[in-house]
């Protein structure tokens, strides 16, 4: 499998090919694109019904097998991700739970951190480690986390030899949880940095890091964000384990996605691709709608970040949309990138005809405000007995909204679990959800961290400081 950028022509790409080794590591493009595969592999109905009953661990072995190609033999990602997912507090890993005759929820926080980003950390930390050793090599991640990305992450690469990890975060902009979960690891390659201001500032950093010839020359710079492809490739896999359980290949499915980055959204056009039968996939936004009105109306255009109780999704530039447009628009690369230039000049653009009408065939969107999160949440817990977090909620409440045929049968994507989100569970609900019992003393640890200003030359003079070079 070959892995092209989405800024590059198809047929001549600006970094030429690279394998999945080579993807993983890279993380982003040098010329500022995300790495896509040249072409989707695809499976047959009859394939998919063979994957029905296994364990989740196989079952991700054989999804993502066609995306890894000779970069691991079969045997040898069979056992990561039996690793990977041996670390998860539920057998199945990501269950579903049913709410009424049509709604379900996917679990996606039975992980060490307890969000849906552990079920592609966990394998790319040990993908990382896999392929470093091979080349006898350091690696450098720089990452930005909205909230959860940044404690999946940590806990992935925590301790490992070959891996430092510099994790930025909008200063308190994220939930207490979230932070501690990141701040109270104790591990002489983590590095904690809250900076002033957005995700959108922290991420935009973190990009401009992977053209920055002076620390790319001294250290192998890396991403854990979803701009790394293999992250939303392991994030492919629960959308066929969820339609599997409710009568897939034979029965369509839907999913309500809450996103802000695009990437678990995407995951699932990625198995529509590979010939998963999904009816559509609904993007749930909060009031930091781009993707909304970008899918609705055409208009991907940035605002200012509004702080709500879903911290995850308080963004405005979703970095893997761009993914999308490539692939609905044509895949060309030297279009997007002129595209993508003009986005990032104004913080504005329309998107082609093609590519809206691209994206229609399978996706739609809601946007909910804080009304009408509060108010599934209290759906949730008062009609099903199930207490979910406010981006659940979002998702949720999308779902319900969907115009549907009535024998599909709806997924949200349960993001994290409510515990994460005390304080807004408590607001709608009236009951303070508890920590699980292996994270019951996270309040009792002490933190680490370093506050910088939100200016790049702080920043990466930190990075290089602290990094170890990449030989």
């Amino acid at each position: 499998m070959e892995y092209i950028s989405t800024r590059g022509s198809a047929q001549l790409p600006v970094n030429g090919p690279l394998d999945f080794e080579g993807a993983t590591l890279a993380g982003l493009a040098s010329d500022g694109g995300l790495y896509v595969p040249r072409e989707w592999p695809r499976f047959s109905l009859d394939e998919i019904a063979a994957m029905r009953g296994l364990p989740y661990a196989e079952l991700a072995a054989r999804v993502m097998k066609p995306f890894v190609g000779d970069s691991l033999a079969p045997e040898r990602l069979r056992e990561l991700c039996e690793q990977a997912y041996g670390r998860f507090a539920h057998a199945a890993v990501t269950p579903l739970a049913q709410l009424d005759e049509r709604n379900w929820l996917l679990e996606l926080f039975h992980g060490p951190t307890l969000a849906f980003k552990d079920v592609a950390l966990q394998l790319l930390g040990l993908l990382f480690e896999e392929f470093l050793s091979r080349r006898d090599e350091r690696l450098t991640i720089v990452g930005a986390t909205s909230g959860d990305t940044g404690s999946a992450a940590i806990d992935a690469v925590a301790g490992r030899e070959r891996i430092d990890i510099f994790m930025l975060h909008p200063n308190g902009r994220v939930s207490d949880v979230q932070r501690r979960q990141m701040t109270t690891v104790k591990a002489p390659n983590v590095h904690n940095i809250a900076i002033e201001g957005s995700f959108d500032d922290a991420q935009a950093m973190v990009k401009r890091v992977f053209g920055d010839t002076e620390l790319t020359g001294r250290f192998r710079i890396s991403a854990v964000n979803s701009i790394n492809w293999a992250r939303l490739m392991a994030q492919v896999v629960y959308y066929f384990a969820a339609a599997l359980q409710l009568g897939g290949p034979a029965r369509k499915v839907a999913f309500s996605v809450p996103t802000g980055n695009f990437g678990d959204v995407f995951a699932g056009h990625v198995a529509a691709r590979m010939g998963l039968p999904i009816e559509r996939l609904i993007v749930a936004t909060n009031v930091n709608d781009i993707l909304h009105r970008a899918l609705s109306a055409g208009d991907y255009s940035t605002g200012t970040v509004t702080p709500t109780a879903a911290p995850s999704m308080d963004i405005q530039v979703s970095s893997n949309f761009e993914r999308l447009l490539f692939d609905v628009g044509g895949r060309d690369g030297l279009a997007l990138a002129e595209q993508m230039r003009g986005f990032e000049a104004s913080k504005a653009m329309r998107l082609t005809n093609a590519q809206r009408e691209g994206a229609a065939t399978l996706f739609s969107s809601t946007s909910a405000d804080a009304d009408q999160m509060s108010q599934a949440m209290r759906w949730a817990y008062e009609s099903c007995g199930e207490v979910i977090d406010p981006h659940t909620a979002i998702g949720l409440h999308a779902a319900r909204e969907a115009d549907l045929p009535g024998d599909v049968p709806v997924v949200t994507l349960a993001t994290a679990h409510p515990a994460k989100f005390r304080d807004a569970v408590e607001r709608a609900t009236g009951l303070r959800p508890p920590l699980p019992a292996r994270m019951g003393d996270l309040f009792e640890r002490d933190e680490s961290y370093v506050e910088l200003p939100g200016e790049y030359e702080a920043v990466t003079a930190y990075v290089a400081e602290h990094a170890t070079p990449s030989r």
